[in-house]
C-alpha cells in the first residue's frame, strides 16, 4: 500500500469520526465522564455531616464549581475560584455571603460538596486562604 493511499485511508477514519482529535473535547469528555459519578443526596450527606442543610443558594455554588470543571478543568490554585465566586455572587454580597452559605470556606467546601478535589493551596495558612 502506498503512502497516498494510507494517507486517504486515515483522513476517510478520521472523517468518518471514528477517531476523536480534538485533544480539548477528549478532555471534556473525561470530565463529563468524571462528573457522572456524583448526585446531590451525595452533597446532602456531606453538608448534613458538616451541620449545614443545603439550600437553592448552595447548589448554585455548586453547580457552578462544577460548571467551572467541566469547561475548564483542575485549577492550580484556589485562589482562581474564589476570585470567579466573588464575581459571580458580588450582588448577593460576595466572599461574606458566600462565607455565611460556606463557614469552611466556598472553594474548600464547595468543592469537597460538589464531589471534586480540592485545589492546591486553598487552605495555606502562610499565603492567607481561599476558602
Amino acid at each position: 500500500m502506498s503512502t497516498t493511499d494510507k494517507n486517504e485511508i486515515t483522513e476517510e477514519f478520521l472523517n468518518k469520526g471514528h477517531v476523536e482529535t480534538d485533544v480539548s473535547g477528549q478532555r471534556r469528555k473525561q470530565r463529563e465522564k468524571e462528573l457522572t459519578h456524583w448526585d446531590k443526596e451525595q452533597a446532602r450527606n456531606m453538608a448534613s455531616h458538616d451541620g449545614i442543610e443545603l439550600t437553592g443558594d448552595h447548589f448554585k455554588v455548586i453547580d457552578l464549581l462544577r460548571d467551572y470543571y467541566l469547561k475548564n478543568g483542575a485549577v492550580k490554585s484556589g485562589r482562581e475560584l474564589d476570585d470567579m465566586l466573588d464575581d459571580e455572587f458580588t450582588r448577593q454580597g460576595g466572599r461574606k455571603f458566600l462565607r455565611e452559605l460556606f463557614p469552611k470556606g466556598p472553594v474548600t467546601q464547595g468543592m469537597r460538596f460538589a464531589g471534586l478535589a480540592v485545589p492546591a493551596h486553598s487552605e495555606d495558612q502562610s499565603f492567607g486562604t481561599s476558602r
